[in-house]
């Protein structure tokens, strides 16, 4: 009795104590499913997750993955050399370019004093950046040293080589004004002959056009091979995991859930590519650049190839996962919705 007397004095104790203490209510939110905060910090964390075990299933077979990164960098690699090359030959050919230079050949009857005073006349022209005088004597020096002929022209009486002017024209100036430039100075009456290899210049811009259209289009089928290539590496690994998106059809998830860790896997296969492709392109140009500014010495030059800035490499590591995850939405996008998984 007094065992059954104490159960029921602790049982009413109790009840008191839990009327005393009050109630502690859970916070609320207006809408099902969290507040802002609550849903950008779940969105967070899903695709955190899902980009983390992605790249964990691409660890998780790493010869296969070896292997279709390594394809993806070479033709990466192919496209962003073109572009390396085109860069450094508008380089050369910008440096020969401004190279250019007009040859006024004065009268005979010009003497070098008259000579230099034309030579200040012409550098206020705004389009003319230097002006360099070749007098009588040292344009007979000159020719005696290139041509060979120095025995033949001592016999020669008098100089018959004219004072020469060479201009060089502002750089970066376009053909329509280095054209207009040269009829100007034709027109000097000091002026016996202005020249110029316009031809040469012709060409010059005529081949930089034409490289320019292919790199563009060799990067173009370049790009298509990379989304083909990130693309059937999705298709299958979608197929290797098939009875998983059927049992996630099943239990109603989206084609958007589905899809999502597909598309990362797309994305890494695209970023590690890339970061393959600018290693590969650093060590053709460490291995060309040493025999190419040896070349540039031979010709009394100092040309050196450049590399990608920073921005430019940011670029092609963006432009790969970019097609990465295009190839992979384009192949889950006809998969899921265009045939039926068994």
């Amino acid at each position: 009795m007094a065992t059954k007397r104490g159960n029921r004095r602790r049982t009413v104790e109790t009840k008191k104590l839990r009327a005393k203490t009050p109630r502690t209510e859970t916070r609320r939110t207006q809408r099902a499913g969290g507040n802002l905060v609550d849903k950008i910090s779940a969105f967070r964390d899903l695709h955190a997750s899902t980009l983390l075990s992605s790249l964990g299933r691409l660890t998780g077979s790493p010869f296969s993955t070896m292997m279709t990164t390594a394809v993806l960098a070479i033709a990466i690699a192919l496209a962003s050399s073109f572009y390396l090359l085109l860069a450094n030959v508008e380089q050369l050919t910008g440096n020969l370019a401004a190279s250019t230079q007009i040859s006024l050949f004065l009268k005979d009857s010009v003497s070098d004093a008259r000579a230099q005073k034309l030579a200040e006349e012409i550098k206020q022209n705004p389009a003319v950046g230097t002006v360099t005088v070749i007098s009588k004597n040292e344009a007979l020096a000159e020719f005696k040293t290139y041509s060979g002929f120095g025995a033949a022209i001592n016999v020669l009486k008098s100089n018959p080589l004219p004072v020469v002017l060479q201009v060089m024209p502002k750089a970066d100036m376009e053909q329509v004004n280095l054209e207009q430039l040269l009829a100007t100075l034709q027109q000097n009456d000091n002026v016996d002959l202005a020249q110029m290899d316009m031809q040469w210049l012709n060409r010059l811009h005529s081949i930089m056009d034409l490289a320019e259209r292919l790199a563009i289009l060799l990067n173009g089928l370049l790009g298509f091979a990379v989304l083909f290539i990130a693309g059937n590496t999705i298709r299958l690994e979608l197929h290797k995991r098939q009875e998983e998106v059927v049992i996630a059809r099943l239990v109603g998830a989206t084609d958007a859930f589905i899809e999502r860790p597909f598309l990362y896997s797309g994305f890494w296969l695209g970023l590690l590519s890339g970061i393959g492709a600018v290693v590969i392109d650093g060590v053709l140009l460490m291995a060309t650049n040493g025999p190419v500014a040896k070349l540039a010495n031979l010709y009394g030059g100092n040309f050196r190839l450049m590399f990608f800035s920073f921005g430019e490499m940011i670029t092609v590591l963006a432009l790969s996962a970019a097609l990465g995850v295009i190839g992979s939405w384009v192949v889950l996008r006809f998969q899921l919705h265009s045939t039926e998984l068994d």
